[in-house]
């Protein structure tokens, strides 16, 4: 600088001399220019650097929770690696047929400079690079691909920038997981998993030797796009560490000699991920306020709760149209599984065929059927006093102009609760809501999750203005599986960042909603219901209690809108509806419940060959067990005669044929000759009655009549039985 200073003095005074002034002038001006372009050039790189693209875009990985990966979400598919995982013999290979004086230069390779000048003057045009790793670097992130000489200044800019406050290595990092591999690869990390299936960390010399050759031309250079140009490349890189001095000229050799081992790839080998993912970039973004976009360049690894075994068999099923019957082809459906105990989403499926930006159809509200009786009505109901076998009105009524009807058109006037759900009765379910009342039950449904606006009494059977989800649904009967808690479901166990710090834990919101008696008395109704009532279709021979629900087309007369079967087994809850996703006239299915009721029933079945499931409920220790319902007999064959001996010497003996349920309670009735009836006693289980003082000289008659002390009903009257001696 001081040599400077002196030379830019003697400039000036020289001025001073008439013949040199305007000459001095054109030096100093020229030398000032230059020095204030050097001074840009060194101290200018920030205005060509954006900060924010030395922070790369990369994938974001969604895992299993034993670490499987099942999904990419990317902008730039690129898997960020540290500059320590890469072997040194990876690193040697780049820096080597890149940019062997690496770790000499400042950024500028002067040598390479020089001749690419002489090449672009003799061209008449910018013809020749000469960039370092640094500038191709600089040239990646920070400008476009054009050659010209103000490009390449603004490269120059970059590069010095970038040297003056970044490590070497810290360049080298930078770069490599910059680098484009072609095929939508971006990284060497994210190179290493597509080429050849392993992390960077085990890539051999030949491997690292044919990333390292791809540079030059990625498309060019594929192995999967021209196999010996590849392998031609690839062995040119070994010779240039053989002679920069990396490898001996025999183990050069014997490397050359080695073929190329690449990776096989199958193009969309799991499209049941699809539906999957979307649930777990939705929870991202409504829950834990990670956007969609942020996703794609954030680099964050997701654990996700997926079971992909039945993910897959769902899915695989879906398919076969033997469960699909409608009017037209394009019936949709969708599908939820829930870990009850919890609420983990292991299985989703959003449509038959679902593709990202696809509706969900698990997300979408469809009207629900008799699937909402056991939430809106019958669980309430029990957890507000109402017992199992409680009696409840069956017959037409007619609600201030709302009036409901069975759907078998049959009536019994009353019916216990667990015959009502077994068989869905309509008229049962409406009576007993209003019992109950409107505000009592959309309580009920607030601590589920179910907000609604309807008021009226058709809440009882589905009849919503907006519907509700599967997966609503799903959340919903969990409760009756685990001890009448709710649980929210959810798909994520934890998301860490690029840097491998758990920044979310899944806490998902748990509530009591009724109690474990109420929870397991409604668990083993919905039992009988399978057993026994409207979900009998299918076959699946483990432990399976359920809900149908059907609603009638608005447009199709006798024909069905929407079909669903929900699903509880001891591991799980599940969910399935069956319909169009735009319903007219020409758009009905012609099968209801039973079609949703068969699928999901196929679904386990399958499952039960991978992973065995359970063949009974267990009931938690403090819990009541539910007694199954007492079937009444029909007394047809009573007889009655004398007996002899014992200390009376002449009794009676009443006898028929009894119920095998011994919980049967039997009374017994006398009509004397007056036509006077009395109770004489009663027996439980027997199928006897003996007459202690039996008529003797005049007549009397007999009946019995079988009573259910579950519900307090009294069945039918048995034949008459007469006795006389006269006889």
């Amino acid at each position: 600088m001081d040599k400077i200073y002196k030379l830019y003095n003697h400039i000036i005074r020289a001025i001073k001399r008439p013949w040199v002034k305007w000459p001095a002038l054109i030096i100093v001006a020229i030398l000032t220019l230059g020095f204030a372009g050097f001074l840009f050039i060194i101290y200018g790189g920030g205005l060509i650097v954006d900060q924010e693209a030395l922070i790369l875009p990369a994938t974001t990985s969604v895992v299993t929770e034993d670490g499987t990966e099942i999904g990419q979400l990317y902008t730039e598919n690129r898997q960020l690696v540290e500059l320590d995982q890469i072997p040194d013999h990876v690193l040697q290979a780049f820096i080597a047929v890149e940019d062997e004086r690496f770790y000499q230069h400042a950024g500028i390779d002067f040598k390479s400079v020089i001749r690419a000048v002489y090449r672009d003057i003799r061209a008449f045009d910018k013809v020749e690079g000469a960039s370092t790793i640094t500038q191709q670097l600089a040239k990646n992130l920070f400008l476009d691909q054009s050659r010209s000489w103000m490009r390449k200044t603004q490269e120059v800019m970059a590069s010095i920038y970038l040297e003056r406050h970044f490590s070497k290595n810290e360049i080298l990092e930078l770069y490599l997981n910059q680098v484009y591999f072609g095929h939508g690869i971006n990284g060497i990390g994210t190179a290493a998993k597509y080429f050849f299936d392993k992390p960077v960390d085990q890539l051999t010399i030949t491997e690292g030797a044919m990333l390292a050759g791809m540079m030059k031309g990625p498309n060019l250079y594929s192995p999967y796009i021209d196999h010996e140009r590849a392998l031609e490349r690839r062995n040119l890189v070994l010779s240039q560490l053989e002679r920069v001095g990396y490898l001996d000229l025999e183990e050069m050799l014997t490397l050359q000699g080695q073929t190329l081992h690449i990776a096989d790839h199958d193009e969309n080998e799991k499209p049941w991920l699809d539906d999957y993912l979307e649930l777990v970039i939705r929870e991202a973004e409504e829950v834990y306020q990670i956007s969609r976009r942020e996703l794609q360049r954030g680099g964050y690894q997701i654990t996700a709760y997926m079971d992909e075994t039945a993910q897959k068999i769902a899915y695989q099923l879906f398919q076969d149209d033997s469960f699909f019957h409608g009017a037209q082809p394009n019936i949709e459906a969708a599908f939820t599984m829930l870990d009850h105990k919890t609420g983990q989403l292991k299985a989703a499926l959003g449509g038959r065929d679902f593709q990202i930006g696809d509706h969900h159809r698990a997300l979408i509200k469809q009207q629900p059927g008799s699937v909402i009786k056991p939430l809106a009505v019958y669980g309430p109901a029990l957890e507000e006093g109402y017992q199992p076998y409680s009696l409840l009105d069956d017959s037409q009524q007619d609600y201030e102009g709302y009036s409901v009807r069975n759907a078998d058109g049959q009536y019994q006037e009353q019916v216990s609760m667990y015959e009502a759900l077994t068989v869905s009765k309509n008229t049962s379910a409406i009576w007993l809501l209003d019992q109950l009342g409107i505000d009592t039950s959309k309580q009920y449904l607030e601590m589920l999750g179910l907000t609604i606006p309807d008021q009226g009494l058709a809440i009882g059977l589905g009849g919503l203005s907006e519907g509700l989800t599967p997966i609503q649904i799903a959340q919903s009967y969990q409760t009756f599986a685990h001890g009448g808690e709710w649980i929210e479901a959810h798909t994520i166990a934890e998301v860490r960042d690029r840097h491998g710090e758990v920044i979310v834990q899944a806490q998902p919101e748990a509530r009591s909603v009724f109690s474990d008696q109420v929870a397991w008395h409604m668990l083993r109704m919905l039992e009988n219901v399978v057993k026994q009532g409207t979900a009998q279709s299918g076959v699946y021979d483990k432990a399976l209690a359920g809900k149908t629900g059907t609603t009638q087309h608005p447009h199709a007369p006798g024909y069905v809108k929407d079909a669903w079967f929900a699903g509880i087994t001891p591991e799980y809850v599940t969910t399935l509806w069956i319909g169009y996703d735009h319903s007219d006239a020409d758009h009905y299915l012609t099968i209801g419940s039973e079609a949703p009721t068969e699928l999901t029933k196929a679904i386990l079945s399958q499952l039960d060959q991978k992973q065995t499931l359970k063949a009974t409920f267990a009931k938690p220790d403090h819990v009541n067990e539910l007694e199954p319902p007492i079937e009444l007999p029909q007394i047809n064959d009573l007889t009655v005669s004398y007996k002899f001996g014992g200390w009376r010497l002449i009794q009676g003996e009443l006898a028929w044929t009894a119920s095998d349920d011994d919980r049967v309670i039997y009374y017994i009735y006398q009509i004397d000759q007056a036509g006077q009836v009395e109770q004489i006693g009663q027996v439980q289980g027997e199928a006897s009655f003996t007459l202690v003082n039996p008529p003797l000289f005049r007549q009397s008659s007999f009946y019995v009549v079988p009573y259910n002390a579950q519900t307090d009903q009294l069945g039918n009257q048995s034949n008459l039985a007469t006795l006389s001696l006269r006889d």
